[in-house]
Order: C-alpha cells, then sequence, then structure tokens
C-alpha cells in the first residue's frame, strides 16, 4: 500500500495517522506506524495481506487521479459543520455535516472520508463512540480502529460501497451522526477531523483535510444545560419546514379562546335576563 502526500502547509494530522487512514480506506487488514517519517514524504510499506484478495481488479483501481489545479492545495476543500459542541455521554445521536467539494475540473470518483478522534485524555476506545455515515436515506456504521498516537480513525466504508463522487467544481455533502455511550470518561474534549483518501485499488491518494471540529463529552446533568442552545436549532428546522400542526395550533389558539370567551359571556347574559324576568 502507498500513501502519496502532496506538499501543502502544516497538516493537523500526523503521516502515521494519514496512513493509517490510507490502509483502512484501501481495505488492508493492518499497517506498520510511521511516526518517525518525515511529512510530505511519498510513504510507502510493505504490502499487509489484504483481509480478502478480490476476485478482479476494483474499479476503483482504474479510477483517474484526483488532482489538484495547483500542487500546493488538495483537490477537494473539505469542511465540518453543523455539529453540537457537546455530547452526553449516554445519550443520543447528533447529526454533523462533511462537505467535499471538487475544485477541479475532472471528476472526483472512490473517495472515503477517514474521520479522526483526538480526545485530550487519551482515554476514548472504540467502544465509546458509536460513528454512521448516510449514503441517502440509509445510515451506516463506521468500524473505529486506534492507532499508536492514541487516536480512533474510521472510514466511510461499507460492503459495495465505491465510495463517494464529486462532480467537477460541485459541492457533496455527507451526513453523519455521533452518539457516545455511558461508560465514556466526562468531561473530555475531543476533535475530530477528516482525512480524505482516493482509493485507487491497493494505493491511497491523500486528497483533502478538513478543519477541526471541537466537542466536548459531558454527564447528562451537565449535557441538560444545553438544552436550550439546542432546541433554537430545532426551531429553526421547523421554521424551514413550513407550516406545522403546532404552527396551526398557536396560530388558532386566540381565536379559540376569544370564540370559548364569547360563548360564555353569551350564556352569562342568558342566565341574567332568565333570573331577572
Amino acid at each position: 500500500m502507498r500513501l502519496s502526500l502532496r506538499p501543502v502547509a502544516r497538516p493537523a494530522l500526523t503521516v502515521a495517522t494519514l496512513t493509517t487512514a490510507a490502509a483502512l480506506a484501501c481495505g488492508v487488514a493492518s499497517v506498520p506506524a510511521f511516526a518517525s517519517v518525515p511529512a510530505f514524504a511519498s510513504v510507502s510499506a510493505p504490502a499487509p495481506v489484504p483481509a480478502a484478495v478480490p476476485a478482479a481488479v476494483p474499479a476503483s483501481a482504474s479510477a483517474p487521479l484526483c488532482a489538484a489545479p495547483d500542487a500546493g492545495d488538495f483537490p477537494l476543500r473539505t469542511r465540518i459543520h453543523g455539529g453540537p459542541t457537546r455530547y452526553e455521554a449516554g445519550g443520543g445521536f447528533r447529526t454533523w455535516s462533511l462537505d467535499l467539494t471538487n475544485t477541479t475540473t475532472h471528476t472526483c470518483r472512490a473517495i472515503h472520508p477517514v474521520i479522526v478522534l483526538t480526545d485530550d485524555a487519551r482515554v476514548l476506545g472504540t467502544e465509546h463512540p458509536q460513528l454512521e455515515f448516510y449514503e441517502g436515506a440509509r445510515p451506516h456504521p463506521v468500524a473505529l480502529t486506534r492507532t499508536d498516537a492514541d487516536e480512533l480513525v474510521g472510514v466511510l466504508d461499507h460492503e459495495g460501497f465505491p465510495g463517494f463522487t464529486v462532480a467537477p467544481g460541485r459541492t457533496l455533502t455527507v451526513r453523519l451522526r455521533l452518539a457516545v455511550n455511558s461508560a465514556a470518561r466526562t468531561p473530555n474534549d475531543v476533535v475530530a477531523n477528516a482525512a480524505v483518501v482516493q482509493r485507487r485499488g491497493d494505493d491511497g491518494e491523500w486528497v483533502g483535510e478538513s478543519d477541526d471540529y471541537r466537542f466536548r463529552i459531558v454527564d447528562g446533568e451537565e449535557g441538560n444545560g444545553d438544552a436550550a442552545t439546542e432546541d433554537r436549532p430545532l426551531a429553526d428546522e421547523l421554521a424551514d419546514t413550513g407550516p406545522t400542526v403546532a404552527t396551526y395550533a398557536i396560530t388558532l389558539l386566540p381565536l379559540a379562546l376569544l370564540t370559548v370567551g364569547a360563548l360564555l359571556s353569551a350564556l352569562s347574559r342568558r342566565r341574567y335576563h332568565r333570573n331577572h324576568h
């Protein structure tokens, strides 16, 4: 397995992490550590035995290289956005998005983002987060692996998935969701980012890297303090969907109260007149 690294300024991820990410994206069972390899080198590793040997050459092997217009840039501009700043240990899924923008004039195929989670306490285990990504309307689980640098990495992939395709000049938004179980240590600050790999047979090309997405894992009591903050985005989403039952109920409530009030007033007047005549 070979991972080609492009000369871009100050990558947030280490070569060891990127090599592991590319190995996972290319379906390699394991990969040795490369923490001592200088950045922006062409990394080659002895080819480990793949988890499964395909009967034919995969389609991704012939995928054209997703080349950047400028040698100093990645071909895919990558951004994480829309995620909450806190996750409650033992709470439900929270969603966020990963934008992949193709800055080239060619279609980028066989694209596999690899999510990297790094926690300050270095105690976050593969059993704590539950990460899933959406291909269309269906979520797929992401298997997480722990690296020698105490990072959790997971490739967005599932059986039969050829990878994402991003048309030239277009942005593809990948939805993800994350939950953290109650066994996770709290509080604990976590940084998530994405190393984007183009799968090309047994090779991986590093074609994008996202910004940092920072959040904190909190216990239930601390997490409840953010309820009002989280309710506001929900209200915005409801507003975007147009009139709802709740909207109609709020709109009709004053009219209903007015009608009831008028009815009670009329009944009161009738009783008064009946009692005095």
